[in-house]
C-alpha cells in the first residue's frame, strides 16, 4: 500500500501536483499512537479533522476523549467494509491506544527513532518490536473473511506449531526472499530520516552505478513478487 501511494505521488509530481506523504516508515514506530501518525496519513488526518475534533477531541474530559477515540477507530474500521472483522480491528486498535491516552504519553514519540544514530537503544528496539507485533496481530482481523476465520487463525498462531520449522514446497526460494526482505529492511532503516528510503543512497555514485542499483532493485521485485493478486484496497 505504501508503494502504491508512492507511485501515485510520483505520477502526480510529473504533472506538477504535490500530494501529501501517506506513509512515513510506520513499522519503525515505538507505540501505537506513533504508528497511526505514520500509517495512511491522509485517512488518519481526515478522521482527525472531520470526526475527532468536531466531537470535541480531547477538550471535554477523559471519558469523552475515550469515547471519541473509540468512535474514530470504529468508524475507520467500518470505512473499510461492512464486516464485523473491520469493526473488531478498529476497536482493538482503540484498546491499544487507550493506555497511552490515559497515561498522557500518546505524543511522546514525535521524532524519528534513533535519529542521528545507526543503532536504536534497547528500549527503542523493544518498543518497536512490541508495536509491530501488536499491529500485525490486529491485521489478522483486517484480513480474515469473518470472525470465526480470525479466531481459527489466532488459535493456530498460539498452538505448538508456532515453534515448528515450516515445511513447504519452494522453501529454498523462500530463504532467498527472506534475505532480500532483510536487505530492503536495512535500506529502509538507513533512509528513515529522509522523505523516502533511497532518497540519498547512491547520490554521490557515478550515474551508471546509481542507475544499475535502481534497476537491480526493480529486477528483484519483479522476480520475487510472487503471483499476481488483486490489490486488497481495490475493494474499499
Amino acid at each position: 500500500f505504501s508503494g502504491y501511494s508512492d507511485i501515485a505521488i510520483g505520477v502526480a509530481k510529473l504533472f506538477g501536483f504535490r500530494l501529501m506523504k501517506n506513509f512515513s516508515f510506520p513499522y519503525f514506530s515505538r507505540d501505537i499512537a506513533e504508528f497511526w501518525r505514520r500509517w495512511h496519513i491522509s485517512l488518519s488526518t481526515w478522521f482527525m479533522d472531520y470526526v475527532y475534533i468536531p466531537l470535541g477531541g480531547s477538550r471535554q474530559g477523559i471519558w469523552k476523549t475515550i469515547r471519541n477515540i473509540f468512535v474514530i477507530f470504529i468508524i475507520s474500521g467500518f470505512w473499510h467494509g461492512a464486516n464485523w472483522t473491520f469493526i473488531a480491528w478498529g476497536a482493538l486498535n482503540a484498546v491499544y491506544f487507550l493506555p497511552l491516552l490515559v497515561l498522557n504519553i500518546n505524543r511522546d514519540n514525535l521524532d524519528v527513532i534513533a535519529e542521528g544514530r545507526v543503532f536504536p537503544k534497547f528500549k527503542e528496539l523493544m518498543n518497536m518490536a512490541s508495536t509491530f507485533l501488536l499491529t500485525v496481530f490486529a491485521w489478522v482481523l483486517f484480513r480474515a473473511n469473518n470472525i470465526s476465520h480470525a479466531i481459527n487463525y489466532f488459535s493456530t498462531m498460539f498452538s505448538k506449531s508456532f515453534l515448528s520449522i515450516p515445511r513447504f514446497k519452494g522453501r529454498d526460494e523462500a530463504v532467498i526472499v527472506i534475505v532480500l526482505v532483510v536487505c530492503f529492511l536495512l535500506i529502509e532503516w538507513i533512509g528513515k530520516e529522509n522523505e523516502y528510503a533511497i532518497e540519498k543512497i547512491g547520490m554521490n555514485w557515478k550515474i551508471g552505478l546509481r542507475w544499475s542499483f535502481y534497476y537491480i532493485l526493480i529486477v528483484f521485485i519483479l522476480i520475487y513478487s510472487g503471483q499476481e493478486q488483486q490489490f486488497i484496497y481495490f475493494q474499499f
